[in-house]
């Protein structure tokens, strides 16, 4: 049997460089030795707490040293990792961790309130960190001796994602799906090395951050500095502090980078290389950010699905601004009509996508794996074309995804909650062209006859039920909602209100 586990690339690492810094959070640094061993201790924890392998275990961590610690602590104990969005509330903890059937969570204590609601409904036990106790916690138990067992086709990762329609679905990402990818990335696309710096600037509980940022530095004994909440200004001091060499970021963060006050005043000179994802990038910001920066940006592409990276413009190579680049290493892409035939190149159709990056399936969705996975190529949903030299260029996101600030937004979902209130007939949730976020997150609402209520109770009764990237910032009331032949709702015929708000949070 081969042996394979994610768990192992701190293992490796502390093997080779024990004292070098791997992560850092302000002053507060742990060295690969004490993530090691951190990591250890907490899988000697969970075992005690009954964890089987397989088992899984929610991670509901902000970008803290206490998310790498139980990531890998999980995994080398054997379980599988289910990382959670920090901004759930309880009716979302809850499905995750009973879609999951995880029967821990282990959630920081600023989010406790809400961890401890959700985890009580899903009957999880609930163990709650907070810095200093967690880690006399752990002093307590000696550490697991080596790294769990797991075959390469073993689940490390369940990563929740969303289509444009019904519950999220829940993303088996395997130990050799999310080892080969940062070892890849890290080497093809990032470039990074023994020694460098990178800013943790992504939310480690998504893809992008947890591959690309976190998986992948750490792979090659680089240090990782953790902002725990993205603002341009700690950022900025952070990679003149720590002498930061790479910075990955959504589109939304390289302009707020760009456009703050005080950036000239700071010395980003290490800077080296960028890499942004999760949106496109408009090219005058690539190109400011550039000049600002003297480093290049490189503009990738992928899905919660693939582990996440798919493709890249990568160092040493033609960059063409606009582009997602090219196929990672061992990785195939096609554009595709709806029939599954390629189409020519020029033309528009749907990314497939197939290689070593491509989950196993859907958690407990045989059906919505099999639709997914049509001819052995994942479906993205998401439209582009293919130039002459074979870069791709996303021209269309998928149907009714709304991707705010770099998160993404699932209409139903949201419009599920609008249509709990008691006052409200119909909701139809859309995207609005924002400057800043890229779109903004819109709701046309039709109330019950003789009922009144205003844009802004709307907007609250939402936000109090589900993560604060999703409420509805733009609310505009109609009498009725267009629909085609069969009574659906036809968005596309909605017209939306332009420009949305400035003031938005």
């Amino acid at each position: 049997m081969t042996v394979l586990s994610l768990a192992s690339i701190v293992t490796e690492s502390a093997g080779r460089v024990p004292d070098s810094p791997a992560v850092r959070l302000n002053e507060l640094e742990l060295t690969y030795a004490e993530l090691d061993d951190r990591s250890a201790r907490l899988a000697a924890l969970l075992a005690e707490h009954g964890l089987q392998p397989g088992d899984r275990v929610g991670v509901m961590l902000p970008n803290v040293p206490d998310f790498p610690i139980a990531y890998y602590g999980v995994l080398r104990a054997g379980g599988i990792v289910v990382p959670m969005n920090v901004l759930l509330k309880r009716r979302e903890i809850a499905f995750y961790l009973g879609d999951s059937g995880a029967k821990i969570l282990i959630a920081w204590h600023g989010f406790g309130e809400e961890a401890r609601a959700g985890a009580e409904e899903a009957g999880a036990e609930l163990i709650e960190v907070e810095p200093a106790a967690f880690a006399a916690t752990l002093d307590g138990y000696e550490p697991a001796a080596g790294v769990a067992e797991t075959d390469p086709e073993d689940t490390a990762v369940i990563l929740y994602t969303s289509g444009t329609t019904g519950q999220p679905k829940g993303a088996e990402l395997t130990h050799f799906n999310l080892s080969r990818n940062a070892d890849i990335a890290s080497r093809t696309t990032c470039g990074v090395q023994q020694g460098d710096v990178v800013l943790g600037s992504l939310p480690l509980f998504h893809s992008f951050g947890q591959t690309v940022s976190m998986n992948a530095s750490l792979r090659v004994g680089a240090t990782l500095t953790l902002l725990p909440r993205f603002d341009p200004g700690e950022a900025l001091e952070t990679m003149q502090r720590d002498r930061v060499t790479h910075f990955y970021g959504v589109p939304t963060m390289y302009g707020a980078l760009l456009h703050h006050p005080g950036r000239e005043e700071y010395d980003t000179s290490s800077l080296r290389t960028c890499i942004t994802g999760g949106a496109s990038m408009p090219v005058e910001v690539l190109r400011g950010f550039e000049q600002a920066f003297e480093c290049i940006v490189l503009e990738g592409y992928g899905l919660s699905e693939t582990s996440p990276v798919a493709s890249s413009n990568h160092p040493g190579m033609e960059r063409k601004p606009g582009s997602i680049g090219t196929p990672l290493e061992e990785v195939e892409m096609r554009v595709v009509d709806e029939d599954d035939h390629e189409v020519a190149q020029g033309e528009v159709g749907e990314i497939v996508i197939r290689g070593h990056n491509v989950m196993k399936g859907y958690w407990q969705q045989p059906d919505a794996t099999a639709e997914a996975m049509r001819g052995g190529w994942f479906h993205s949903g998401d439209m582009a074309r293919i130039d002459e030299e074979g870069y791709f260029f996303i021209v269309d996101r998928k149907k009714d995804l709304i991707i705010r600030g770099g998160y993404n937004v699932y209409p139903r979902e949201v419009e599920e909650v609008l249509y709990e209130h008691p006052k409200i007939r119909e909701a139809a949730v859309l995207g609005v062209p924002h400057d800043q976020w890229g779109e903004e997150i819109g709701a046309a609402v039709v109330l019950h006859e003789g009922e009144e209520l205003s844009a802004e109770e709307c907007s609250e009764y939402v936000k109090e039920r589900i993560a604060a990237y999703k409420y509805p910032r733009l609310v505009w009331f109609l009498d009725d909602l267009p629909k085609g032949p069969t009574g659906k709702i036809l968005k596309r015929e909605i017209e939306r209100p332009s420009p949305a708000p400035e003031k938005t949070g």
